[in-house]
């Protein structure tokens, strides 16, 4: 598998930078974890976003979806025979209903009590800590290998076992150390020792915020998974699994 970050922003672009997307290639699919705003632009760079297989939303807050409307109209004006399949769950039906657009995509629903599996991933989703409904993803490959994105949460003791012994987590890491109480994202105390209890192999963070250095976010990161190598997201990263 390898991952691709076409934004990580969280909330809004900042800087030519767009918020959540993630190219996943595997077995010669495509396909696009989140759509955020300003990911269509950074994915026309790698490839045609006609030529995706799939599209996966963790949940339809705006920085994770604000690019499907655009996308939708990329494929409605090439006229694909067959839809674009979008993923998305279905506890909010009015934002379910709009992944389909007639002759461009077909929104097709997930759930969290059995596993998706589209082309050769098998795809588990897990109810986060969040304002809206919102799903973390565990995605395994046919020989094993496991990536997991927490999309947006808050921290809960469920993350640990979802995310247990994965070759790379993708974390939502939002806030700085010193950010505490009643949030909706993690923060870099947080996502760092959920990776050192999950015994994850490498964590990314990502949904970083325009307003903290990033290095600050990466070295607080660091000090909590301890012995785990952490990187911070950048667009264009590319990471094989």
């Amino acid at each position: 598998m390898l991952v691709t970050v076409l934004g990580f922003y969280g909330g809004y672009p900042y800087k030519g930078i767009g918020t959540s997307g993630y190219l996943l290639q595997n077995d010669g699919k495509n396909m696009l974890i989140d759509c955020g705003s300003g990911v269509l632009n950074a994915l026309s760079n790698y490839m045609q976003p006609t030529d995706l297989d799939a599209v996966i939303l963790s949940h339809y807050h705006h920085d994770h979806t604000a690019d499907v409307g655009v996308l939708q109209y990329n494929w409605l004006a090439a006229k694909k025979e067959s839809p674009l399949p979008i993923y998305g769950h279905t506890q909010d039906f009015v934002n379910f209903a709009q992944l389909t657009e007639p002759n461009a995509t077909k929104g097709i629903a997930y759930n969290d009590y059995e596993p998706t599996e589209i082309g050769t991933l098998k795809f588990e989703f897990l109810r986060t800590v969040h304002p809206v409904p919102a799903y973390a993803m565990r995605i395994t490959d046919k020989t094993g290998k496991v990536i997991v994105y927490t999309a947006d949460t808050t921290y809960f003791d469920g993350l640990v076992d979802f995310s247990k012994d994965a070759d790379l987590l993708i974390a939502d890491t939002n806030f700085p150390e010193d950010v505490t109480g009643r949030k909706w994202h993690l923060n870099t105390k947080e996502a760092g020792t959920l990776a050192k209890d999950a015994n994850v192999k490498r964590l990314m963070i990502s949904h970083l915020p325009q307003t903290v250095d990033v290095e600050t976010m990466l070295s607080q990161t660091q000090k909590y998974a301890e012995q785990i190598p952490v990187v911070n997201a950048f667009q264009g990263l590319e990471m094989e699994i």
